[in-house]
């Protein structure tokens, strides 16, 4: 099944999408910080057989536009993933996330509870608190993007990737390019400092207990990034929820158990 590529006007802002839309449920895909689509460039293929799928690049990431007036916080995500939805006329659809994108999609389920079926959280972030005020404040002298874009042009994309993988033999020249394609655009400093301005931090314990939205969690087991007493935390703290692991598995879940994860995914959705 092929998707469809392009972009469409949300928020005011441009938004790279990847869809297939049929008469199934859809399911809608989130992916984390310095990350795109591509997350789940394994996975999709599968999906289509069995869902409606929509895939976004985030505001700020990816091929969407890198906005200097977008405001990037969680709760404004999570609005433009409903906005999205109601682009292609869709009441309710499952919500995928990986790492920050498992956190948006809990703010959508926490603030539409009736548009979102189930969520599916790969390897979510959690419990991170809002920056430090001085770091806030500092966002707005107005050069603090130099700063941020020479922390950029010092790390690594393989040196990334080679942290979100278990097994470094999937590590492809593809990854690469993707991942490494946003650094090259002139506002994705500006677009990151943006995002440590506005991000209200994860939400608390008290708020997750209030989702009572059914939750499939799915962990790598040596995830370096979010470990896995992360999602045993969350887990607990959701009141609907069940927490998977693999065996041999990083953070970036979603290219190293593609199979795995369709399974577990088919087998949750329909049950």
């Amino acid at each position: 099944m092929d998707y469809t590529k392009g972009y469409l006007k949300l928020l005011d802002t441009n938004i790279y999408c990847e869809y297939v839309i049929q008469d199934k449920p859809t399911i809608f895909l989130i992916h984390g910080f310095v990350a795109s689509t591509y997350t789940f460039n394994r996975l999709k293929p599968l999906l289509a057989e069995q869902y409606s799928v929509i895939a976004i690049d985030l505001p700020g990431f990816g091929k969407s536009e890198k906005s200097t007036i977008f405001t990037y916080s969680y709760e404004n995500y999570a609005k433009l993933v409903l906005e999205c939805l109601n682009y292609f006329d869709i009441n309710e659809a499952y919500i995928a996330g990986h790492s920050m994108g498992g956190q948006i999609a809990l703010f959508a389920a926490k603030n539409s509870p009736k548009r979102v079926k189930k969520l599916i959280l790969f390897c979510s972030s959690g419990y991170l608190p809002r920056a430090k005020n001085y770091m806030i404040y500092s966002t707005y002298l107005p050069f603090f993007y130099v700063f941020a874009k020479r922390k950029i042009n010092g790390q690594s994309v393989v040196r990334n990737l080679k942290n979100v993988f278990y097994d470094h033999s999937l590590i492809t020249k593809d990854q690469i390019e993707e991942y490494g394609r946003p650094l090259h655009d002139k506002n994705f400093p500006k677009s990151l400092v943006r995002l440590l301005r506005h991000r209200e931090g994860d939400l608390k314990s008290e708020e997750l207990n209030t989702i009572t939205t059914p939750a499939l969690l799915v962990w790598g087991k040596e995830d370096k990034v979010v470990p896995l007493v992360i999602g045993r935390k969350l887990a607990n703290d959701l009141p609907n929820a069940k927490l998977i692991s693999y065996e041999k598995s990083g953070h970036l879940i979603t290219e190293e158990k593609p199979h795995q994860l369709y399974s577990q995914i088919l087998s949750f959705t329909n049950g």
